[in-house]
């Protein structure tokens, strides 16, 4: 029945019915979209936990890595004469149990950074949301388990704000699967045992010997509270760098202890008195000094090597904790006079060129001016670690700056060995650019073995690497590739003549001093107008293909000056290509590890140089006369003579000096061993004034005649000043007609043709590395856009 019709009663009467009321719902649909909206946020939110924990959203870290680190092996580096050189090993650190940990110590950890600690289960809700609300002004919201979390992530926090939040959440994750692991005395020991406290100062325990000279248990409560003030910032709040600063922090941490209750009002007052006293007895890293350069090679071509074993195995090795024996090609003794003749030389070459620049207002700069010079010098205070603290503190650059130039406690390099100074970092970024540098790389042509590597002068202070890393203008050195190339495209010899007058050519003018010179007497003297001629008459591409058969991968300008040694090249590459000259025309690409294992003594890898031939043996002989003739009575002559080395004694070699005598180069060959020096300084606009003292004969010359008397002194080592070349059968008198040999190998491994020679096809001056990425050059002079004039 429709019930909108009337009603009839039982007297017949009709009633209309009420109208029936709507519910109202709409409150319902509300709590529904609340519960729905809360399930997602918790759905959500647990969905991103899962992920981060199981390293979707990037590789967590492995909380086990704290526990007992002194299982982990180290990594051993045998050198080719047996002698163990060096190790790759976790930082050196003395753990400390929690019995030994003085009591005020744990105090001030607490009331400093974690009042609540033995209340929460690794994240404090409260703290969270005191650093939300007041933005971290009243301190931050990280507990104590999150600080010892976040030392498990080794690499640098990012600045980017979705990252740095990820990275907040993996420190929440694993701060709480530390609290489910550790004890509370676990979680404070092992973060006093891994925070690093600076000048290798891992752990508490080196931290109380390096400080102050004493045992962790011995600490008083000043010394306490400095060490907690440290965990803020190790570097701002350093006691030995900033001792007003490290005052200032601790009698914050001391002020904290006052007010939770673990040190009453005149404990406070007492302590607050006491001044900053430091008895710094610093630590020695393994890596400083040179060793840390070859190191520092060796490591990216281990990582390397291993990347490829994980690929072939699945199985993934750790260099720092597997125990792997790395035998390397290095020579021991070599190695050491390497060093040894380095420092010899540097010590009289730095002398010298103080005293040149002894009143200078510029010093140790030519001809830049007030504003270039600070440019150079605000792009190397961006490099420090200390600017990139202070920036990620949110510090203005002004504030930097003036920070900058505020005298501190500081260690300088010297040749006597470091010394403790109160300069400001600005006056030592200055100093530390007038020193001088070197690189020397050593290899034997015939196998492509590296003997020796020392690529810079100090890696404590100078951690950049001037064999493999640095590139730089090569000069003179560059001339045999151009020689090289004549003698193959056009059949000349080292007795052919080339007109040594001035040579103009679009615009280009390099000034001579006339007459005719023999191939072989234009590059003894390195003449300059000979090699402009030289690469008219080759083409530049023959020229840059040579150079690229050699193993050189370098850009390389495709313009005539690259004669002369326009081009930035490495140590390392120029060495390869020499050698390859001594090796019959055979290009080995220099190796220095030859053999690793695990530690099982399974082979991981096994290094076979596979040679090259990029010319005929009659040419690369040809190029040793040629070259022989520069120690004999060219340019490299008389210094060999005052170092006491005969004119007997075979020596295929090149001198090279670059613009304004930015850098010194001399490429030395014996018949068994190859070696490269270069010598100069960080900036290209720091050196000698005038060619006598900052050519390559001075500079990196006197490198090679040092190194190379210790070596022929040391018969053990089968080189002897007697060794002799080994002429090719064809060899008559020099000045043969050498045309229609060929010269080595094209890209498809057949041999090249004189008319392939003669018509090359283009060649890529700028080839790729490896990884696409141009590696960037910290030694760029500010003025890059000057052209450069190859006259000197």
């Amino acid at each position: 029945m429709d019930e909108n019709k009337k009603n009839t009663g039982n007297k017949g009467k009709s009633f209309p019915l009420p109208p029936k009321k709507k519910k109202d719902t709409s409150w319902k649909k509300w709590v529904r979209l609340i519960w729905v909206g809360l399930i997602v946020v918790v759905l959500g939110i647990s969905g991103i936990f899962f992920a981060v924990s199981q390293g979707f959203l990037g590789e967590m870290p492995d909380v086990k890595e704290l526990e007992n680190p002194d299982i982990y092996v180290a990594s051993e580096i045998y050198s080719s004469d047996g002698v163990l050189l060096g190790k790759f090993e976790k930082e050196k650190t003395q753990p400390i149990f929690y019995k030994d940990l003085p009591p005020y110590l744990i105090y001030a950890l607490q009331a400093k950074e974690d009042e609540r600690f033995k209340e929460h289960s690794g994240i404090d809700i409260q703290s969270v949301a005191r650093a939300v609300v007041y933005r971290g002004k009243r301190g931050g919201g990280s507990t104590i388990t999150q600080q010892l979390a976040k030392l498990l992530f080794t690499g640098n926090a990012s600045q980017n704000k979705i990252q740095r939040a990820f990275q907040k959440l993996k420190e929440w994750i694993v701060a709480v699967s530390l609290e489910k692991r550790y004890t509370k005395e676990e979680i404070i020991t092992l973060y006093f045992n891994k925070f690093d406290f600076l000048f290798n100062a891992n752990g508490i325990e080196m931290a109380s010997k390096i400080y102050f000279n004493k045992k962790t248990s011995e600490l008083t409560l000043p010394e306490a509270a400095t060490f907690v003030a440290m965990l803020e910032n190790p570097r701002k709040n350093n006691p030995y760098r900033n001792p007003d600063r490290a005052k200032e922090r601790r009698d914050v941490v001391l002020d904290q202890m006052l007010k939770t209750g673990y040190i009453d009002q005149a404990t406070y007052e007492k302590a607050t008195t006491a001044p900053i006293t430091v008895d710094f007895h610093p630590i020695k890293n393994i890596t400083d000094g040179y060793s840390a350069y070859y190191k520092f090679y060796l490591r990216k071509e281990i990582d390397k090597y291993l990347g490829d074993y994980e690929k072939e195995t699945g199985k993934k090795l750790n260099l720092y904790k597997d125990g792997l024996k790395v035998y390397v090609t290095l020579d021991s003794k070599m190695q050491k006079y390497a060093e040894e003749a380095i420092r010899e030389h540097l010590t009289d070459l730095q002398k010298r060129f103080d005293a040149e620049q002894r009143g200078r207002k510029n010093k140790p700069f030519y001809y830049l001016t007030e504003k270039q010079i600070n440019q150079v010098m605000l792009q190397a205070m961006r490099r420090t670690g200390r600017y990139k603290d202070l920036k990620a503190d949110n510090m203005p650059e002004d504030s930097i700056i003036m920070e900058f130039k505020k005298p501190i406690k500081t260690s300088r390099f010297t040749w006597k060995g470091e010394e403790e100074v109160e300069m400001s970092p600005w006056d030592s970024i200055r100093y530390h650019k007038q020193i001088a540098q070197a690189g020397l790389m050593s290899m034997i042509p015939g196998t492509g073995e590296i003997k020796a590597w020392v690529g810079g002068i100090d890696w404590q202070h100078f951690q950049y690497d001037h064999i493999k890393q640095g590139k730089r203008q090569v000069g003179s050195t560059f001339k045999p590739f151009v020689y090289a190339t004549a003698i193959m495209k056009l059949g000349m010899t080292p007795c052919s003549t080339v007109s040594n007058g001035s040579y103009d050519h679009n615009g280009w003018h390099v000034p001579g001093r006339g007459g005719m010179l023999t191939l072989k007497d234009a590059l003894a003297h390195s003449q300059n107008p000979v090699a402009a001629r030289l690469i008219e008459m080759t083409g530049v591409d023959a020229v840059i293909q040579t150079a690229r058969d050699l193993g050189v991968t370098e850009d390389i300008p495709r313009n005539n000056t690259i004669a002369l040694g326009s081009s930035d090249i490495t140590i390392y590459e120029m060495l390869g290509a020499y050698s390859t000259f001594a090796n019959y025309g055979n290009y080995n690409k220099p190796e220095m590890i030859w053999r690793m294992e695990d530690a099982n003594g399974r082979v991981i890898k096994e290094v076979n140089v596979e040679p090259k031939e990029v010319m005929n043996p009659l040419y690369a002989y040809t190029m040793i006369e040629l070259m022989k003739g520069v120690t004999q009575y060219g340019t490299a002559s008389g210094e060999l003579g005052r170092k006491g080395i005969s004119k007997a004694v075979e020596i295929a070699g090149k001198t090279g000096t670059t613009q304004n005598n930015s850098d010194g180069w001399f490429m030395g060959i014996v018949p068994k061993l190859a070696t490269g020096a270069w010598v100069g300084w960080e900036d290209r606009a720091t050196h000698f004034y005038g060619t006598g003292e900052g050519q390559g004969a001075k500079m990196a010359l006197p490198i090679w005649a040092i190194f190379m008397k210790k070596v022929w002194a040391n018969k053990s080592l089968g080189i002897s000043p007697d060794d002799k070349f080994v002429k090719p059968a064809e060899w008559k008198d020099g000045c043969s007609n050498l045309k229609g040999l060929g010269s080595g190998y094209g890209d498809d491994g057949s041999l090249r043709t004189i008319d392939e020679i003669k018509n090359p096809k283009p060649v890529d001056p700028a080839p790729k590395n490896n990884s696409g990425k141009k590696e960037e050059n910290i030694n760029e002079n500010l003025n890059t856009s000057e052209e450069i004039d190859f006259n000197k």
